[in-house]
């Protein structure tokens, strides 16, 4: 009799393919539920980690020539460690500074309060002159700071106990955030130090999960944060030192601090005019109606070539990004993930359109695709 077995074995086949499947469906089912747990542990510093990449891609090239120019034996450690300092301190200096100032000049502002308490605020002169809003103005001053007892009652609410009451509502919250800076300052120093190595793995992580269209579209995001951080940052301070000469032509006192800080909210959409608009008034009480008219003009006319000429094409260009995609990647960045989603927001936007254009390209006569090479 011959014993020797069917080699189709049909019935050990569809066996083998289940267990496959099923193997790979927990796999996956693990995989999720590990990065779901990853992520509820870290929600609290996934901000931290996000401005950490956000840093290391933006400063990727100062710190290549910086590791290339120091000797090979303290590039691994010196280079990420002057960086992240560097990054560190431009980040808290002027927030030092900002805080010694206004504890010098807080004398000023209670020496104000018991003065308003006791005698009122007079109606400046330039407020009646207002266009439209002025009579209503003049009319709600009058009421509520002109008169003494109103004054009294409305300034009366700020006190040491309400001031306190702040602080210690506060006070652990900007606790919360220094801790999470120091922890972004310490995962961009492991991000440059490891930087090439954990670049690799997501190439190959990449390559496995979206094929030979991974890496490409891992560039587009890559570029476009590079991108939106040129046409956001730099060009928002370049915004800044052009107002900044408008400040000192018109006499504004520390026009230097308020160019830096002009430059600085800048970076925010619609955050310049607040800037300048606030120093054409302070100008235009104190007098200098024609100062405070040629400022606001001025400062219009630079955010307006910058929004609408310079930081499309910086973004967009580099990006492969139409500017209607960059506006609502960054305004819509902005609204759902804060400050970092104006970085996030065009790199997001830039995979989208990258994996769209991968699958709505007809394939050329080549085998090629369409703009491809």
């Amino acid at each position: 009799m011959d014993h020797t077995p069917d080699p189709a074995h049909p019935g050990h086949s569809v066996e083998a393919e289940r267990l496959a499947l099923s193997r790979r469906i927990a796999r996956v089912v693990l995989a999720i539920a590990l990065v779901g747990l990853g992520a509820w542990i870290l929600h609290r510093f996934l901000a931290a980690l996000a401005w950490a990449g956000v840093l290391a891609i933006a400063l990727w090239p100062v710190y290549r020539r910086l590791a290339q120019a120091l000797p090979g034996g303290n590039s691994r450690i010196l280079a990420p460690l002057l960086v992240t300092l560097a990054v560190g301190l431009i980040f808290t200096v002027p927030f030092v500074y900002v805080a010694i100032e206004g504890a010098r000049e807080i004398h000023i502002v209670v020496e104000f309060l018991s003065e308003a308490e006791h005698n009122g605020v007079p109606v400046p002169e330039w407020v009646p002159q207002l266009p439209v809003v002025g009579r209503s103005i003049e009319a709600w001053w009058r009421a509520n700071l002109s008169d003494a007892n109103a004054a009294k009652e409305l300034l009366g609410r700020i006190n040491p106990r309400s001031v306190t009451a702040s602080a210690r509502l506060y006070g652990p919250e900007i606790i919360h955030r220094f801790i999470i800076f120091g922890f972004t300052l310490l995962t961009l120093f492991f991000l440059f130090r490891d930087g090439t190595l954990f670049s690799r793995e997501l190439l190959r992580a990449s390559d496995r999960l979206l094929g030979p269209d991974g890496e490409r579209v891992g560039r587009h995001m890559v570029q476009a944060v590079l991108a939106t951080v040129n046409g956001l940052v730099l060009v928002g301070l370049g915004e800044g030192a052009l107002i900044g000469i408008a400040y000192i032509i018109a006499g504004l006192p520390h026009p230097v601090s308020v160019a830096a800080l002009t430059g600085v909210l800048a970076v925010i959409p619609f955050g310049a005019p607040v800037a300048f608009g606030a120093a054409a008034l302070y100008l235009a009480a104190s007098g200098s109606t024609i100062a405070a008219a040629a400022v606001f003009c001025f400062g219009l006319v630079v955010v307006f070539v910058a929004d609408h000429a310079i930081r499309p094409v910086i973004i967009g260009g580099a990006a492969r990004l139409p500017f209607l995609w960059v506006l609502l990647g960054i305004l819509g960045g902005l609204e759902t993930f804060g400050i970092i989603g104006l970085f996030l927001g065009p790199a997001i936007m830039a995979a989208l359109i990258s994996l769209w254009r991968d699958w709505t390209e007809l394939p050329s006569a080549g085998g090629g695709q369409l703009g491809g090479t």
